[in-house]
């Protein structure tokens, strides 16, 4: 099979296609023929060394795939059987190898893919999907009426968001630039704030839960935007002693998360989807050969929704 790797730290030029044995599927695993790869920004990240989270080269990025079932040991897992179209998040924080032909991964990362899903769509949805899902309905607890802020609509987590927070019945705010305004607005925006002409903390108030995916000083002065008891959820930002006491001396609740491969979650994104309740917007999907152009893509930020490699 075909793997892209890297030997080196640096820019996208490092991503290289070698030759490599298929991984052999441990007890309870599944073999996993790819069709599709989705691109996160934190791995333009881990390829040029921002953030060490699988250690140093060399080593194969991804984790959100979308394929058939090659191989399921029938002594080992009862989960699926070869031919089961499926998709997920695989080991997530650890390095799951997913920028290849054939991943193997734990049968209990992935569900079945929706028949209303490409292969395109599916290997989109898990990362993004899984952290607005975690941060919306398992840490904020986001119910019928509420007042949901969602920093970033237009970027994957973002765009997901939004439309997990409609689905939940909530009144959604979004900040984006204004030539995302219509995409937003099309998933479910009820307020759009141009963030690049207005500044969201002078413009919105009584805000229940914030999620933001932006970090920095947006972390803080979101602060100012919730009512008391509400709740700021970051995917981005790290939770700083100092920033956490200002929440909780305020009255407001502080959590950051990481995202892991949550199959309840997964099936719940999968039920959204069934009931035409959730898309996921891909920008543009790229042949596995030209890996090295989607991640320019990602190094230059500003995306609508999600990047895929198609193998």
């Amino acid at each position: 099979m075909r793997v892209i790797t890297q030997q080196a730290l640096g820019g996208p030029e490092v991503l290289t296609i070698v030759d490599a044995p298929e991984p052999r599927p441990l007890p309870t695993e599944v073999l996993v023929r790819v069709k599709a790869i989705g691109l996160n920004p934190l791995e333009a990240r881990l390829r040029a060394g921002e953030f060490p989270l699988i250690g140093r080269p060399p080593f194969i990025l991804g984790w959100d795939i979308s394929g058939v079932v090659q191989e399921a040991p029938q002594t080992q897992t009862w989960r699926f059987r070869p031919g089961d179209e499926v998709f997920g998040m695989p080991l997530f924080p650890r390095a799951a190898n997913a920028y290849a032909e054939v991943v193997s991964a734990p049968a209990l990362h992935l569900v079945r893919k929706p028949a209303t899903l490409s292969h395109v769509e599916a290997s989109a949805l898990p990362v993004v999907g899984l952290t607005a899902w975690q941060g919306l309905v398992d840490l904020a607890g986001v119910s019928e009426g509420d007042r949901v802020l969602v920093h970033g609509g237009g970027g994957g987590v973002g765009h997901v968001a939004i439309q997990i927070a409609k689905a939940l019945g909530a009144h959604v705010i979004t900040t984006a630039r204004e030539d995302k305004r219509e995409f937003v607005e099309g998933l479910g925006a009820d307020e759009v704030i141009d963030y690049t002409a207005v500044d969201f903390a002078e413009a919105v108030r009584d805000v229940d839960v914030v999620l933001d995916t932006i970090g920095g000083d947006t972390v803080e002065r979101s602060l100012e935007v919730l009512r008391p008891g509400g709740h700021l959820v970051t995917a981005v930002a790290e939770g700083e002693p100092g920033l956490i006491a200002r929440y909780e001396a305020a009255g407001m609740r502080f959590s950051g998360i990481a995202v892991d491969p949550d199959p309840v979650a997964l099936r719940g994104l999968a039920g959204l989807v069934e009931q035409g309740r959730l898309r996921v917007h891909v920008q543009e999907t790229f042949p596995f050969e030209r890996v090295a152009d989607a991640h320019r893509l990602l190094d230059d930020g500003h995306l609508r929704g999600k990047l895929v490699l198609t193998v």
